[in-house]
């Protein structure tokens, strides 16, 4: 019931404004583009998560892939 008078005083705009000011406030300015970085990290790891989820037989081919360069290079 709060959320929507808060929306009603600042609307669905004014909302976003004020989760971006309190992420400012609470992480600083600097330490935002690490943020977003592991966020950006973590999403791909999930989709590709997902991706080996939904297929997994090609996801022994995949690993078997991602093994064979770390062989021919340690040689």
């Amino acid at each position: 019931m709060s959320g929507s008078v808060l929306a009603e005083i600042f609307g669905p705009d004014g909302l976003i404004v004020i989760a971006v000011v309190v992420v400012v406030l609470l992480f600083g300015g600097s330490q935002l583009p690490k943020l977003a970085r592991g966020l950006g990290s973590a999403s791909h790891e999930f989709k590709k998560g997902l991706e080996q989820g939904e297929r997994p037989g090609q996801a022994a081919q995949a690993a078997q892939a991602v093994e064979t360069p770390k062989e021919s290079s340690g040689s």
